[in-house]
């Protein structure tokens, strides 16, 4: 098996950097490699730049108005925007919904939502977790009915993750209850803007406003609204679910993550031991733990792609790519937190907001040692990746699938 890129593959990659240097705004690229809190605008502005170069759905096939790229060209695009700082694709359309519409959905209806999703014009937000129903997600019970020509949907959605900027939804309902609780579940779409669809936040610890409640009270939705068959929509939830748990392993991310620890502890002390002693010894020890994680993970990624490529059957590993990059996420905000010591806990948002992260400058709260734009709000980062191996599925339920998946 060979993971080296050929010379052509070499010259793609410098083709993606060149034009996403020269394309991604600095404003956005500073905010993603300091943390800085991204705007509904700042989001939408890169997917439109995206968009515009038909990009935004850069994993898909020709047919349907993507570059008809190969695995390792997906890959090398996805790294290089990292390493620049551009911001992730918001995946709920282009990552998730897309496939599912493209394999799954009527001639119709691949004319009538993918080009949205395309140019970025159109934000999709996602309807799976329901209280209760989480990584048992057969037992959902926000139910629709079918009346003549539509449906009638009641019940409740959450973990909404931007919810508030959604305007279109795919959710799984209820439209059955006989049998396994997986057969009577179907794939609906639903305009965010039809009456009876009201959006409630959820406020996290540090007062950000990134999940949601999504509640629909007699919310009207044509049947045309309907992906597939009623009552597979199982079936095409886990199609979907592949594409984000994939996703959730976000190896080019943890290599960008990767180089910001390594500046803050420098700039914190804790990487020199001639200047930080034994402690920063150990915690220099602790960097290179990380880095062989991540160094594990991509090649285990590249292992795919190259299966893939050669036309060999590769392994069912999405779990296991989530299980791996979900910790390795969690650990490096852990070490960044830790590098900043007590000056990873202030959180002003208001300040964030104007630019100021923790510079050492007179006044500045005293100062902060290092003072590297950054360091403020580590802790939140810190609380808010502990999600990571609960979403798309909880780690513990996905090492159940690898032991019979994978191990057999």
């Amino acid at each position: 098996m060979d993971l080296a890129f050929t010379p052509e593959e070499q010259q793609f990659r410098e083709d993606i950097r060149a034009w996403v240097r020269g394309n991604l705004p600095a404003h956005i690229a500073h905010k993603v490699h300091n943390a800085l809190h991204l705007s509904r605008d700042d989001m939408q502005e890169w997917a439109k730049i995206l968009g515009k170069k038909g990009w935004l759905g850069h994993a898909w096939p020709k047919e349907f108005g993507g570059p008809g790229w190969n695995s390792i060209q997906k890959h090398l695009f996805e790294e290089e925007c990292a390493l620049a700082g551009a911001p992730r694709v918001i995946p709920f359309g282009p990552v998730m919904v897309a496939p599912v519409i493209m394999a799954f959905g009527n001639a119709e209806q691949q004319k009538r939502f993918l080009p949205g999703i395309a140019d970025g014009s159109v934000w999709w937000s996602q309807g799976y977790s329901e209280p209760g129903s989480g990584s048992d997600l057969a037992s959902l019970k926000c139910k629709a009915e079918r009346v003549g020509n539509k449906y009638i949907v009641n019940g409740q959605k959450t973990w909404t993750t931007l919810g508030q900027y959604g305007e279109w939804i795919f959710c799984l309902v209820r439209t059955s209850s006989e049998g396994k609780p997986q057969t009577g579940i179907s794939f609906l779409l639903i305009d965010m803007k039809s009456p009876g669809v009201s959006v409630r936040p959820i406020i996290m610890l540090d007062g950000g406003h990134e999940v949601n409640e999504v509640w629909f009270d007699n919310v009207e939705v044509p049947a045309e609204n309907l992906i597939g068959e009623e009552n597979k929509g199982w079936n095409y939830a886990k199609h979907l679910l592949a594409h984000e748990r994939t996703n959730i392993a976000d190896v080019n991310r943890a290599k960008r993550e990767l180089e910001r620890l390594k500046r803050i502890a420098k700039a914190e002390g804790v990487w020199d031991p001639t200047e930080g002693g034994s402690a920063a010894a150990r915690f220099r020890d602790e960097i290179a733990k990380m880095e062989v994680d991540v160094v594990a993970l991509e090649i285990l990624v590249l292992r795919v792609l190259a299966a893939e490529k050669s036309g060999k059957q590769s392994l069912d590993i999405a779990g296991l790519l989530k299980i791996r990059g979900s910790e390795i996420q969690q650990r490096y905000s852990e070490l960044m937190m830790l590098a900043a010591g007590p000056f990873a806990m202030p959180l002003v948002r208001e300040a964030m907001e104007a630019g100021w992260q923790g510079d050492a400058t007179e006044g500045a709260l005293g100062g902060f040692p290092g003072g590297i734009v950054g360091n403020a709000p580590l802790a939140s980062t810190y609380f808010n990746m502990r999600k990571t191996t609960i979403y798309g599925g909880s780690n513990e339920v996905q090492r159940n699938i690898v032991s019979q998946v994978v191990l057999g």
